[in-house]
């Protein structure tokens, strides 16, 4: 049963995106960016709950955006509308009463009027300046009553305005960061390489010509698993790892003990800056899934090392 209804729903859905006219939400998309004030969406029933959804993204995402139950918008609410404003009445049928009845005093606030509805022929699209009509074949429901499909074109529709106008505003990662400064999102956001990267005498390294006997301690001591190898300058060359102390073992014997690291170590170390996100820094680890790695080297723009940044204190840190 749940696989035919998943097989009836995508194909609710296809229909939807087959058939949605672009053009018209392009222009409501203007519309919303042009906006001087608020954003207003209301709705009944399921599309007062869509509404409520979207406005909380919206703003989530740097859009002025306000809900207006329409039970509350004439005993007062409808206060906070003012012409600068574009209102958004969410229908399935467009023949919501509640909201025909709020139209005509939105109307004398002055606000540019929406409607988004599903049903082509509806008094609400007519008694508003412009109208987005989100086809619908069915409800997945079996009476075709209850609001599931229209419900999520709903929903996507309203992503979509938003997504955007995250795009045409430019709405960076350091905006999100800081409308989300608490929980993961916001620490994944908003956490730097440079407030995780360990830093002085905590940074295991060693010079080309070190032999391996000789920087044994600091690898064991550092417990990074790992020894960044610098020049006189303290420039990144290279990196010598656990896993490349055993292979020269297993190759050279116990000859690699007397043998220089510059001649083990790779060359081409991955590294990061350190006003990168320390997000940056996992996706950078886990980029070859074959070979992931643990710790990157932190250097700035002439390569100089600053640090070295390891998966283990970025997980801790509960991004």
């Amino acid at each position: 049963m749940l696989k035919q209804l998943l097989s009836n729903g995508k194909q609710h859905l296809d229909y939807f995106f087959d058939n949605v006219d672009l053009s018209v939400a392009n222009d409501i998309l203007q519309t919303l960016h042009n906006c001087q004030g608020f954003i207003c969406l209301s709705g009944v029933g399921k599309s007062e709950t869509m509404a409520k959804k979207i406005v909380n993204t919206m703003v989530s995402t740097g859009t002025r955006a306000l809900f207006i139950p329409s039970a509350h918008a004439l005993h007062g609410d409808i206060g906070m509308v003012t012409e600068n404003d574009v209102f958004m009445a969410f229908s399935k049928s467009g023949e919501s009463e509640e909201l025909l009845n709020l139209i005509p005093f939105v109307r004398e606030r002055g606000a540019k009027l929406i409607a988004v509805v599903s049903n082509p022929n509806n008094r609400l699209s007519r008694a508003c300046d412009m109208s987005m009509v989100l086809p619908l074949e069915r409800e997945l429901c079996p009476f075709d009553l209850a609001p599931t499909i229209s419900t999520q074109i709903q929903m996507i529709f309203g992503d979509l305005m938003t997504v955007g106008l995250m795009n045409l505003k430019k709405f960076s990662l350091d905006d999100y960061a800081k409308n989300h400064p608490a929980g993961k999102l916001g620490r994944r956001a908003a956490t730097k390489v440079k407030d995780l990267m360990l830093t002085g005498a905590s940074v295991p390294i060693c010079h080309p010509g070190d032999k391996l006997v000789d920087i044994l301690v600091v690898l064991s001591q550092k417990r990074c698993g790992c020894v960044l190898v610098v020049d006189e300058g303290h420039h990144l060359q290279g990196i010598f790892t656990d896993g490349d102390l055993g292979r020269a073992l297993n190759s050279i014997g116990t000859n690699a003990l007397q043998t220089p690291v510059g001649q083990m170590m790779t060359k081409t170390p991955r590294s990061i800056g350190p006003e990168a996100l320390a997000w940056e820094a996992v996706k950078s680890m886990e980029s070859n899934r074959l070979h992931p790695i643990t710790v990157l080297a932190v250097i700035d723009q002439d390569r100089k090392l600053l640090g070295i940044i390891k998966m283990h204190d970025i997980l801790q840190a509960g991004i």
